[in-house]
């Protein structure tokens, strides 16, 4: 696939890494030159210097013959209008980049439709709602929910009083047909491995189960931790996802929000009326403690700083906090931190890459979510008549070793995978897959 890509910050340069390494053919326009070079030391692209709104850029990187635009330029508005004039040159689907939450209200987006904009993706509001739902389930490290919520993916790590430590994996019995959930993937000293009937769980791994809607509470007391009421919540940084999270829990719960700026903290004061708005550096230990960061029930660091949020969560850990979130968007530390204890890092580059990866896709998905932590994704497909998969019994249709089909949802009904189950015409599938795997896995299912 061709695809040209507007923008090589942060957002840019990861998604042409990642895309490049899929063997797709990547242009990426910028108008700084170290940029661009950056990007094209760390990943085999096209660089063009210039603006992305111009025609003769857009002209010459070739827009009018590309697969798919990706405008994420730091400005929102460039990435309209660059996305509105790559669609009117030639490009089959174009996607872009916002940040303001009213483009998305249905009439609107009908609106930019009509314009010639495919998709608009806004990467701060898909964090908050992943962190909103993850204090909701407390005993988990991610939590995403699949067709309509009839399946879950239940990620933790084993705690060391958890049960299931020194236990051999289930759900690779035959005649266990109607098993409520089944582990698809473990993670173990930072590599993730598909397991297999002989796997025995072990301590500090982090597990990767799908479960059936009414199994998932049943799913995460296996973590050792218990699921906790979230009453105090402070957060850490009035950044967009910040003010998102407290905007939509603060009529719930009793939320602090901490940032180091005089000037933000009074217009945040203003915007969040049930919210206690502090003007504090969240890196002074005694500043925190005297805001009551011991009595919080649930911690979240969002200042758009990695460092500054592993510090302020491994604070928040050692006073006891029981949930504890940092926005991490350095890839290279995320093991670091979920190795010293955090529960749950939020990345916006691994959140924009679930939103764009689909379109990437040469067959039909319905959903794909790309995992922190770990390199696997899980994809759902509404399987088509005559499909490959519909040819026999799962064990028997020749799917990949890296590749798991964890849950199918047939009408009203929910089935855990097993090797002998059959799949029909129109089932939604979900599937967890190693990256060698995921651009043969569609095949199965189209």
């Amino acid at each position: 696939m061709k695809i040209v890509v507007a923008g090589a910050g942060e957002m840019g340069s990861h998604l042409a890494r990642m895309l490049s390494g899929n063997g797709h053919e990547i242009t990426i326009i910028d108008a700084d030159p170290k940029l661009l070079a950056e990007v094209g030391s760390l990943a085999d692209v096209i660089a063009f210097e210039g603006d992305s709104t111009t025609f003769e850029v857009l002209r010459k990187a070739q827009v009018r013959k590309c697969d798919l635009f990706i405008a994420v330029n730091h400005e929102e508005n460039d990435n309209i209008v660059a996305a509105m004039m790559a669609k009117k040159l030639g490009a089959k689907k174009s996607i872009a980049r916002i940040d303001n939450n009213e483009y998305l209200e249905p009439n609107n987006k009908e609106m930019f439709i009509e314009m010639g904009i495919d998709y608009l993706f806004y990467p701060e509001k898909v964090a908050a709602r992943e962190v909103i739902n993850l204090l909701g389930h407390t005993s988990t490290t991610e939590y995403v929910d699949f067709s309509s919520g009839k399946l879950s993916l239940v990620v933790f790590r084993l705690e060391p009083n958890s049960t299931l430590i020194g236990r051999p994996l289930s759900g690779f019995d035959e005649k266990l047909n109607q098993l409520s959930y089944r582990t698809v993937a473990i993670t173990r000293g930072g590599e993730t491995i598909i397991p297999k009937s002989s796997e025995r769980f072990m301590e500090d791994d982090i597990i990767y189960v799908i479960a059936r809607h009414d199994a998932a509470r049943e799913v995460m007391e296996y973590s050792g931790q218990k699921n906790i009421e979230i009453n105090n919540l402070m957060i850490l940084g009035g950044s967009r996802i910040g003010i998102r999270i407290a905007m939509e829990l603060q009529d719930e719960v009793n939320v602090k929000l901490i940032d180091y700026h005089a000037d933000k903290a009074y217009r945040l004061a203003e915007m969040l009326d049930k919210t206690l708005i502090i003007n504090e550096d969240g890196r002074n230990t005694d500043a925190m403690l005297e805001e009551g960061l011991a009595n919080m029930d649930a911690f979240v660091a969002v200042t758009g700083r990695s460092e500054t949020n592993i510090l302020a969560a491994m604070l928040a850990k050692r006073m006891g906090v029981k949930k504890v979130i940092a926005e991490v968007e350095n890839l290279n530390y995320i093991n670091l931190a979920e190795s010293i204890g955090i529960d749950t890092i939020i990345n916006k580059k691994l959140v924009t890459a679930s939103n764009i990866f689909r379109f990437t896709m040469s067959t039909d998905v319905q959903a794909i979510k790309c995992l922190t932590g770990s390199d696997a994704e899980v994809l759902e497909f509404i399987v088509k008549p005559n499909a490959p998969a519909t040819k026999a019994r799962i064990r028997d249709i020749g799917l990949p070793d890296d590749v798991i089909v964890g849950g199918i949802v047939r009408g009203d009904k929910v089935f855990i995978a097993v090797g002998s189950t059959q799949i029909n015409p129109y089932d939604r599938v979900v599937v967890f897959a190693m990256p060698g795997s995921v651009e043969k896995v569609g095949y199965y299912f189209n």
